[in-house]
């Protein structure tokens, strides 16, 4: 046995190495959370299951999945990218938890692409789950799935965008309540459960600039209708993620 056999080299993993096991633990972390698994899966399973099988809000001609089914998909992304990601981050800022990692050898926007990589993970078995659901429940899916893709990924940008700017800007107590609230509002008018023109004309075409409702409204157009790609829902999106994006990154703060 050659002498230097059990010598240490010290020095950092290989990025993707690193990048990986954040995610990992990241998406471990959030799913045995209690009240992330609430807004995660739970509230999405149980309005889909209720308002299919309970006939209580006027969704149109056909069957009440079909309306419902893309709406309960634009909540499960919002619950993960924006308020599980929200709440999560600020907890994480208060307790100095992003100041310790930001002085690791896994830089900052390499923790910021773990924490993206973890909402796409729960974000697909959200979706795997609710769609099973949706599909014993009657749902009868059209259109693209490119366009539907393609949706999916811009309103879990716009929502990420969104998460980690109020993380990043307010206090975690009142990141916690002003994401529940924002959560709640806009599952009640954004299109989720209630269609957009059960609102008055007035307030119809400021509802339809939210990220939700245009996320909601355009997986509606191309499962429900069978429309190639609504280009104006995902225009909407796209800004609220530039817009988004952009200010958190501007004005994330560390500490």
């Amino acid at each position: 046995m050659s002498a230097g056999t059990y010598t240490p080299r010290p020095g950092a993993a290989p990025l993707p190495r690193m990048i990986a096991a954040q995610t990992a633990l990241e998406t471990r972390m959030l799913l045995r959370n209690g009240e992330q698994l609430l807004l995660t899966v739970i509230i999405p399973t149980l309005l889909l299951v209720l308002f299919s099988a309970v006939d209580v809000v006027d969704t149109g001609a056909g069957k009440s999945v079909d309306f419902l089914a893309p709406g309960v998909l634009a909540l499960a992304v919002m619950s993960t990218a924006f308020t599980g990601q929200a709440i999560a981050t600020g907890f994480e800022r208060r307790y100095g938890v992003l100041k310790r990692l930001g002085a690791s050898p896994l830089p900052r926007w390499a923790l910021m692409t773990a924490k993206t990589l973890s909402v796409l993970v729960t974000e697909v078995l959200q979706i795997v789950l609710l769609t099973g659901i949706a599909f014993a429940l009657g749902w009868s899916p059209e259109g693209n799935p490119f366009a539907v893709l393609l949706l999916l990924v811009l309103g879990t940008a716009a929502f990420s965008g969104l998460g980690l700017l109020m993380a990043g800007t307010l206090k975690a107590e009142a990141t916690l309540a002003a994401a529940n609230l924002v959560f709640l509002l806009l599952l009640v008018g954004g299109g989720v459960i209630v269609p957009l023109d059960k609102f008055p004309d007035a307030v119809q075409s400021v509802l339809g600039l939210l990220p939700v409702s245009a996320l909601s409204e355009g997986l509606r157009d191309v499962l429900q209708h069978g429309a190639p790609m609504p280009w104006g829902e995902a225009g909407i999106l796209a800004v609220w993620a530039v817009l988004g994006l952009g200010a958190a990154a501007r004005f994330f703060r560390w500490e």
